[in-house]
């Protein structure tokens, strides 16, 4: 449901954007607040499509209304949290009025990489509010979506690097396709591992209590 919720909330935002654009006159969009709003909007119907998919397979182990509020405002905080620290660490870049060295170029994408994979604390803290009402010792959870942004981080390099080797006519659509599909299915699985450690301990407790 991770990967449908991904599809679907991509498309849909997709839609919203094109759809403002088509809408507001060429001046409108002109202006920087009007394409804020539009990618805001299609960042919540994104995030809420993402929260919704999730909670339709939680719910039998947690409130799945609380779950979808969680995760679409926990996306929602994560992402924002993530482009000001990239943005950031851009403009420190740009600062230095030169052109930057490979070295240079390396520390600086270490740093927003950094940004990224630390932002799901954000998006884990959110969710981790719902789970420690119906399970114990889960604050780790905090930490679970900063794997799985790890893991992503790691396989949009892999891409990068073999990317060289694709045929130039398709590359920019296979690189494209193939980073959407990795992040689904990883944003998918750790959860889905997570979640079953979730109820291995949950059934151990009451085991205990027994």
């Amino acid at each position: 449901m991770t990967v449908l919720g991904w599809v679907v909330g991509g498309i849909a935002s997709i839609a919203i954007e094109k759809t403002f654009a088509r809408t507001l006159s060429p001046e409108l969009l002109q202006q920087p607040r009007w394409n804020a709003l539009g990618s805001y909007i299609s960042s919540c119907v994104f995030a809420l499509i993402y929260g919704i998919d999730q909670a339709l397979v939680v719910r039998q182990y947690t409130s799945g209304w609380l779950w979808a509020i969680a995760t679409s405002l926990g996306w929602l905080v994560s992402t924002n949290v993530s482009t000001a620290w990239i943005d950031y660490i851009s403009a420190i870049a740009s600062s230095l009025n030169r052109t930057l060295t490979f070295q240079d170029a390396v520390i600086f994408g270490i740093l927003s990489t950094f940004a990224y994979i630390l932002s799901g604390i954000w998006l884990g803290f959110f969710q981790w509010l719902v789970l420690r009402r119906y399970t114990s010792g889960a604050w780790w959870w905090n930490f679970l979506p900063s794997a799985a942004f790890l893991l992503i981080s790691l396989m949009i390099g892999v891409l990068s690097f073999v990317q060289d080797f694709l045929p130039a006519l398709n590359r920019d659509r296979v690189v494209y396709l193939s980073g959407q599909g990795f992040t689904a299915i990883i944003l998918g699985i750790i959860p889905a591992i997570g979640f079953c450690t979730l109820k291995t301990k949950h059934r151990i407790q009451i085991d205990e209590d027994d």
